[in-house]
């Protein structure tokens, strides 16, 4: 089994939507542990040069590049950037991936639409199981994948439906992940947040003073989480700490409806 990515024991993560939310907040985490990263990006270049920056701050090293995971046609041309920033950091193979990228739809089950439900179907599941298939022959044996689900499949609230349901896809997919590439000591597992105050859905958690409330009534630890609670978790996890853990749905709620 492969002790390095780089020649060194330096550590090689991509992580989708690694330029704000929990997927900035991982990134960081990981460069506090000495982890490069390979981020993505979708539109906005400015923050994902900050986040690289921020990375350089701690130590680290990461490259941002740009990729929509909703368009599945796009990962071939996607692998060569891919082999390109590895090469920056003297490296053929990398170690963690972590599928985080993703989009929000609020909508009762009979105001969901064809077009919205497909358009999470592409970024959630279709994507992730993609994107993951694509990047395989680049990841070292021994190495780890984590993608990101929901509190939102365990719990039901309304207008979550179509969301909450590529989420248990997700979850699914996970567990095959880690019986299939077991024989490569690849482990996968599935990270479940519960609210965060990001700027996820419009930043409706951080922002509506209300919604806020009600979740923090509905956690044992009485409030809404923050970024700072899902990021280093995700880090620890993919760590050698955490070696034998495979095919676990690991929810990160505080302790949401119990």
């Amino acid at each position: 089994m492969p002790t390095s990515s780089t020649g060194s024991s330096t550590k090689i993560a991509i992580v989708t939507g690694g330029s704000r939310g929990l997927g900035r907040n991982t990134v960081l985490h990981l460069a506090r542990r000495g982890v490069a990263s390979i981020f993505t990006y979708r539109a906005h270049r400015a923050e994902a040069d900050q986040v690289v920056a921020a990375v350089r701050d701690a130590g680290a090293r990461a490259t941002a590049v740009a990729l929509d995971t909703g368009n599945i046609g796009s990962f071939d041309a996607f692998v060569p950037h891919v082999r390109a920033a590895l090469a920056e950091l003297g490296a053929e193979r990398f170690d963690y991936l972590v599928n985080n990228a993703g989009t929000s739809l609020h909508k009762t089950f009979d105001q969901t639409t064809e077009r919205e439900l497909d358009e999470l179907y592409q970024v959630h599941f279709k994507g992730p199981y993609f994107l993951t298939q694509k990047l395989l022959p680049l990841m070292n044996d021994g190495g780890r994948i984590v993608n990101i689900s929901s509190g939102l499949t365990r719990f039901a609230f309304p207008g979550s439906s179509a969301y909450a349901a590529m989420k248990g896809a997700v979850e699914v997919l996970t567990r095959y992940l880690a019986k299939e590439l077991g024989a490569r000591g690849i482990a996968a597992n599935t990270v479940a947040p519960g609210a965060i105050a990001t700027d996820f859905s419009g930043g409706m958690v951080r922002d509506n003073p209300a919604l806020n409330k009600q979740i923090a009534d509905l956690t044992a630890l009485g409030r809404v989480g923050q970024p700072d609670d899902i990021g280093p978790m995700i880090a620890a996890l993919l760590a050698d700490d955490n070696r034998w853990v495979n095919g676990q749905r690991i929810e990160v709620t505080g302790g949401v409806l119990l």
